[in-house]
Order: structure tokens, then C-alpha cells, then sequence
């Protein structure tokens, strides 16, 4: 059975020496993450993994001021562009925009869509402690909604503030942990798409698609009690917060191979909302696919996640 990857990274000489410089601390990652050519598709083919769709890793060029996001996003997107060339039916993209600067991020999402064939976009969180409510991001959105182009909501290290108040007084380590992979970047995820969704963005952009991963940001677990407690007659807004989540936002499994996780999920939104995705390298394409194949589907139902789903989405 086909299977896409929604959620895959990828890194660049040039970002690794700036704002990615970080995941030389990551054992195993610099080599993997780098890799845009035969040993990626090779550890695709023994995974069984036919496309997988790359996203410059976290965190991006989001905290990087504008003068120096837009060059970066351009080189970021042109090397991933290069190597889609090279493995059409095996790499995709979505495009790196520099959200720092909303005006060049819109044309930068248009260029990377119309003339380099990406699917969409991916964005690495809040850029410098702002998120994608503001109405300074505005022309990102509306550009991406006339192009029908997903966002990927990847997590990113919370602002220093908020790591500052609700995660620190532990060692480095610990507290690093904790404001990211353990807990912070996924709950900043969930609270960054309810703040699109408390906005009105989906009221103004009815069409627009976000994917997060991870099986949620832990989002599913509390929908009904946005239901219960966030309701149109407080928020203003046309619909209750589950019809967003249910209508404007795709899911994937993003190293969250945990089968009770995935049915509370799907329980909450609906398999056609469910797409497969491994996170690699951070997760494991093989590890993934386990999963995938162990859960008990139908035929049909592994299709969708396998890759039916991915393919209505980006237009594949």
C-alpha cells in the first residue's frame, strides 16, 4: 500500500550554520537531517515509505528578523526544490516562508507553490513571540488561502518568557525537555492553533487547512471541553470550536506511536482528518510504519491514513 509522510525534515548547510545550529547536540541527526539524496531514499525504501513531504526542521527561520529570514528562506527553499527534482515520485516540499517579514513571506509562499511545485507551507511556531492570530501576519494567510495552501503547525521552543515562568527551576537538561519534546512545544502548538481559531481566522478564511502533528497537540483529548466552555455565544465566532477542528485542521502521527492516543484521535475527528507521517529523523521511518501496519483497519480505513488522505489534501 502507498504510504506518504506528511511530517519529514530536512536541513541545509546554510541554516545549520544560523538558526538550526542547534541540532549538532542531537546525536545521529546532523548526518540524517542534512541528507537530500540516495541514503534518504534508501532508508525510505526500507521503511516502506514511497514520498515523504520535507519541511525545514524547527525552528525555521521564525526568529530570525525579516532582512535576514527572507535570503534564507529563498536559499532553504531553492536546495529543497533541487532535490525534488532530482526523486519527483519520492520527495515533496513544503515551502519555508519568512513570516518576520509578511509581505515577502506571502510572495515567497506563491514563488515556492506556482514556480517550484511545493504543496504548501510549513511554519515553525510563533516568530519572535507572536503568533499567526496577530494582524500582522494577515497577508500570509490570505495568500495562503487564495492559493489553497496548507500550513504545517510545527512546535518550536516556546518564547523565553514562557519558558521562563513555566519551565524553568530544573537542570538544563530538564527544563530543555520539558519546554520542548516533553511537553512545551506541543502544548504551545495547541494553544497557537486555538488562538487561529478563537481569531476568527477560519470564520474569514473558511477553506484554509492546518496540519499539526504529534496525533493533536493533545487537543483532541480536550475538544469537548472547548465545546463546553469556549462556546460561540462567548468567543462570537459562527461555529463551536470542535467544527474547526474538524473542518480546518489534519492530523498526523509525527513519532506518537501510541495506538490508545491515535483512537482518542480519531475518535474526536475522524479518519479522514488522520494522515501518516514518521518525523524522521527525529522519529523513526521504520518504527512508524510498524504502527501503521499494526493498528487494526480495514483496508479502506489504512488507506486513508496511508495515504488517500495526504493526497486529497495536497493535491497529489
Amino acid at each position: 500500500m502507498r504510504t506518504i509522510a506528511l511530517e519529514e525534515h530536512y536541513a541545509t548547510a546554510g541554516f545549520l550554520r544560523g538558526p538550526g545550529s542547534w541540532l549538532a547536540s542531537r546525536a545521529g541527526v546532523i548526518e540524517a537531517i542534512a541528507d537530500l539524496g540516495d541514503d534518504r531514499i534508501a532508508a525510505m525504501d526500507e521503511a516502506g515509505i514511497d514520498l515523504a513531504v520535507l519541511s525545514l526542521a524547527a525552528p525555521g527561520v521564525e526568529q530570525l528578523d525579516g532582512s535576514e529570514a527572507a535570503p534564507l528562506a529563498r536559499d532553504c527553499n531553492d536546495e529543497l526544490a533541487a532535490a525534488v527534482a532530482r526523486y519527483p515520485e519520492r520527495l515533496a516540499g513544503f515551502a519555508c516562508v519568512p513570516i518576520s517579514a509578511p509581505n515577502a513571506a506571502a510572495d515567497e509562499l506563491e514563488r515556492a507553490m506556482r514556480t517550484l511545485g511545493f504543496k504548501g507551507a510549513v511554519i515553525n511556531g510563533h516568530s519572535q513571540g507572536r503568533y499567526l492570530d496577530d494582524p500582522f501576519f494577515e497577508p500570509i494567510l490570505d495568500r495562503a488561502a487564495r492559493l489553497h495552501a496548507p500550513i504545517y503547525l510545527h512546535p518550536t521552543i516556546p518564547p523565553a518568557g514562557v519558558i521562563e515562568s513555566s519551565y524553568a527551576g530544573f537542570s538544563p537538561a530538564v527544563t530543555f525537555a520539558f519546554a520542548t519534546v516533553g511537553w512545551g512545544w506541543h502544548i504551545n502548538t495547541a494553544t497557537h492553533l486555538l488562538r487561529l481559531i478563537l481569531g476568527g481566522v477560519f470564520d474569514r478564511y473558511p477553506a484554509l487547512q492546518i496540519v499539526i502533528g504529534h496525533m493533536g497537540e493533545a487537543t483532541s483529548f480536550m475538544l469537548p471541553r472547548f465545546d463546553a466552555t469556549l462556546t460561540p455565544e462567548l468567543t462570537g465566532l459562527e461555529h463551536p470550536v470542535s467544527t474547526y477542528l474538524r473542518r480546518n485542521v489534519h492530523y498526523t502521527f509525527a513519532n506518537f506511536n501510541d495506538e490508545a492516543t491515535y483512537a482518542n484521535l480519531v475518535a474526536q475527528v475522524g479518519i479522514d482528518r488522520v494522515a501518516f507521517s514518521a518525523d524522521y529523523p527525529f522519529g523513526s521511518m521504520k518504527a512508524a510504519r510498524a504502527f501503521l501496519d499494526g493498528l487494526p483497519l480495514s483496508d479502506d480505513d489504512r488507506a486513508r491514513i496511508s495515504h488517500r488522505n495526504a493526497e486529497k489534501l495536497l493535491g497529489l
